[in-house]
């Protein structure tokens, strides 16, 4: 019994993380940048969660999550780009918040160290280690990297590229798997109850006669 009741509580703390993290419906219809797109943005299969939904909303919010480091900007274009896609907007939503003050300046120094072993554009990637041993803020990490323009910043995007497509693949993938997991054990407990319920049901057949 413990199992099965730890498993709805699991989803239910999902649900929640997701709620927290994602504007809701009315909120992001409020800004300026959706209100040319409010009655597309509005509509209800973006707001739906299903398998296809929500795997493409864990892809589509890891991408522009990672690739557009701006907050505010992430959530807008998480809005915008699930309507081509079809994607479930709280999920991508929630999914840009895992790029954040901690995680920023680690995916910063990895795209620039990808950009130079993947695409030869070097740069000297020293004091990347420097800004992180003494905790530099956003301003400092953006400050050096847009100084180091050229090679580094040509570097950095591209690796920032790679890590952004190869994050929403990863997290595609995961989505399916978790979503089908979870089907599969509402399934079981569906057929569990059923079959419980029978077993009841013959018990007290049995008494009766």
């Amino acid at each position: 019994m413990s199992g099965a009741g730890k498993k709805p509580r699991d989803k239910a703390a999902v649900m929640n993380w997701i709620r927290r993290n994602s504007p809701s419906r009315e909120e992001l219809l409020e800004s300026r940048f959706i209100k040319p797109f409010a009655h597309r943005v509005a509509h209800s299969h973006l707001w739906r969660f299903t398998r296809t939904s929500v795997r493409r909303g864990t892809a589509l919010g890891l991408f522009v999550g990672i690739f557009f480091l701006i907050p505010g900007v992430q959530i807008l274009g998480v809005a915008l780009l699930a309507l081509p896609f079809r994607a479930n907007i709280p999920v991508g939503a929630a999914m840009t918040f895992l790029s954040n003050p901690v995680t920023t300046p680690l995916i910063l120094a990895a795209s620039v160290w990808l950009g130079s072993a993947l695409f030869g554009m070097h740069t000297n990637v020293s004091n990347l280690y420097i800004l992180y041993d003494e905790g530099a803020s956003l301003v400092e990490w953006w400050h050096w990297f847009t100084a180091n323009a050229g090679t580094a910043l040509l570097g950095g995007l591209a690796g920032l590229f790679v890590i952004s497509v190869v994050s929403a693949v990863v997290g595609y993938v995961l989505a399916s798997v978790i979503w089908d997991s979870w089907i599969r054990l509402r399934w079981r407990q569906k057929i569990r109850r059923a079959r419980d319920k029978r077993l009841e049901a013959s018990t007290s057949d049995t008494a009766a006669g």
